[in-house]
């Protein structure tokens, strides 16, 4: 039988068992924020027209993700170089404009044309509302 212990010792044991530390909770990942650019520079500016028709796959995203300009800025840009002739529309949509690096042999591509008769409908659809008021 083992020997008896007096009540100061059971309490002293019982008092030092029971604490345990708190769980600590982890911290919450942050993603890092973007500091992308709302105004080209001139480096930028001509990065824009030197490379990016190179591509073959050009979306504004794509434009954010490699010159780190901001998404309005890369529509814009799009635009611009659609305009200029040097990509070529695939698909043209209110979510997604997705273009291809444009051919030599080829002349205005048909996505294009699609898009400038739309604007052209929509135009006069405007002028004969306004004639009929």
């Amino acid at each position: 039988m083992p020997p008896k212990q007096d009540k100061a010792s059971k309490i002293a044991k019982a008092m030092a068992g029971g604490k345990a530390k708190k769980k600590k909770w982890s911290k919450g990942r942050t993603k890092d924020k973007a500091n992308n650019a709302v105004v080209f520079d001139k480096l930028t500016y001509d990065k824009l027209f030197k490379e990016v028709p190179t591509y073959k796959l050009i979306t504004p995203s794509v434009l954010v993700d490699r010159l780190r300009i901001n998404g309005s800025l890369a529509r814009v840009a799009v635009r611009d170089l659609a305009a200029k002739g040097l990509i070529k529309p695939i698909v043209i949509s209110k979510k997604q404009m997705i273009y291809t690096r444009a051919t030599k042999d080829e002349d205005v591509p048909a996505a294009t044309e699609k898009v400038e008769k739309k604007k052209v409908q929509k135009k006069k659809a405007e002028e004969e509302e306004e004639d009929d008021e």
